[in-house]
């Protein structure tokens, strides 16, 4: 994302809350009790996998093209601010 650990943050913060709203929509709309047993832990798995790769692009992308272009000081210095 950004050399800012806190725009990184607010950018995860962003992510997590538009999940929530997308989990609350389709909770809400659900009516068919079969098929949400069936789609549901589908669902979470794939969400679960997009999470973990939105999240490393956010947090580790930059730190790490820092540490292989040789700015090891300061992508070690940019992953630890990001907390």
């Amino acid at each position: 994302m950004t050399k800012n650990p806190f725009y990184n943050a607010l950018a995860a913060i962003a992510y997590i809350v538009g999940i929530v709203f997308v989990i609350y929509g389709v909770d809400q709309t659900e009516t068919n009790y079969g098929t949400a047993q069936f789609i549901m832990p589908i669902m979470m798995l794939s969400l679960f996998t997009l999470s973990a790769a939105v999240m490393g692009y956010i947090f580790g992308y930059h730190p790490a093209r820092l540490f292989l272009e040789n700015k090891r000081d300061e992508g070690i210095r940019l992953f630890l601010n990001t907390d």
